[in-house]
């Protein structure tokens, strides 16, 4: 991307909250697991000055080409990486990222994805089965839509979107193969369940089920999450920002079992798994958008911000 081209808007969620929580300091290092196209990167970015550095990981080359423009300025303060934030750890041992004073995750999928026809994230667009946040992987959506089980779909559906109506659906897909577009995707879950009733279209948790298991979504985060306590130095925060229940619950869960010491069995007469309380919980009360945020930024209604900090 030229230096010259218009870059996308990009309105963090959580914006000030998030600095916030991070509590973002001059001259310390932070990792922005979830780059995008930049927002909270930059923002960071200027806090840090002077002497303070960024790591910024993508799983998806086209946002790591946007934010290399967007963050060009701080080129000396900034370390880009195209990679998934499951190899977390490696990542900052192979560029000497230590100590970490914190660490975001911005989870899900940004406008800007959805945007792009071709990606094949959206249901309200023509564009393939695709919906990889990095294009060089092997499984597509159209792997799963048109060559899953029946069975085996409904309970991915089930499972990841969460969808009451998931075998239904399964059926209605397995039926009507080959399916190759979103559009027609989205017309057979609509002949399956019905049309939209109030502003959640029929479609919304199939094609989030089946982004979550291309991507493989919650298996990656757990995998981040526990790699964070061994990048994070005493006193650094971890913050995480979701979008649904599934990731919500996991990074709830995640925090709450890093506050315990032992957690053998009730049963057990000793402890035998020597765990110690790793992370503190800042804030037991979730933060959300505010109203004039979810107003301005409907797409943000569903956030949710946790924070704990490193013992």
């Amino acid at each position: 991307m030229s230096l010259t081209m218009t870059l996308p808007i990009h309105t963090p969620v959580l914006f000030n909250e998030t600095l916030e929580a991070l509590q973002v300091q001059p001259g310390k290092h932070y990792v922005d697991c979830t780059l995008g196209s930049g927002g909270h990167a930059k923002a960071i970015l200027e806090m840090i000055q002077p002497n303070g550095q960024l790591l910024g990981i993508d799983a998806d080359p086209e946002a790591i080409e946007i934010a290399r423009t967007r963050l060009a300025k701080y080129t000396d303060s900034t370390i880009i990486v195209n990679d998934n934030f499951a190899n977390l750890e490696n990542i900052c041992r192979e560029n000497n990222f230590f100590p970490v004073h914190g660490i975001l995750f911005d989870l899900g999928i940004s406008s800007m994805q959805l945007d792009i026809a071709e990606r094949g994230f959206s249901f309200q667009r023509e564009g393939p089965l695709d919906m990889r946040f990095n294009p060089t992987q092997e499984l597509t959506a159209d792997n799963i839509v048109n060559t899953f089980p029946e069975d085996k779909l409904g309970q991915l559906i089930r499972t990841y979107g969460e969808e009451r109506h998931s075998q239904r659906i399964a059926r209605y897909i397995t039926k009507s193969r080959p399916i190759s577009s979103t559009l027609q995707l989205a017309r057979i879950i609509e002949k399956a369940i019905g049309s939209r009733r109030g502003r959640i279209h029929p479609a919304t948790k199939t094609f989030l089920a089946l982004r979550i298991a291309v991507n493989r979504e919650l298996e990656n985060l757990a995998t981040a999450l526990k790699q964070t306590i061994n990048c994070l130095d005493h006193g650094g925060r971890l913050v995480v920002i979701s979008y649904h229940s599934l990731e919500d619950r996991l990074v709830k869960q995640f925090m709450t079992r890093e506050t315990k010491g032992c957690l053998c069995p009730p049963s057990a007469p000793v402890c035998q798994c020597g765990h110690t309380p790793r992370l503190k919980i800042i804030s037991r009360k979730v933060v959300a958008p505010s109203l004039n945020e979810t107003k301005s930024n409907p797409r943000s209604r569903s956030a949710k911000l946790r924070v704990a900090e490193r013992h």
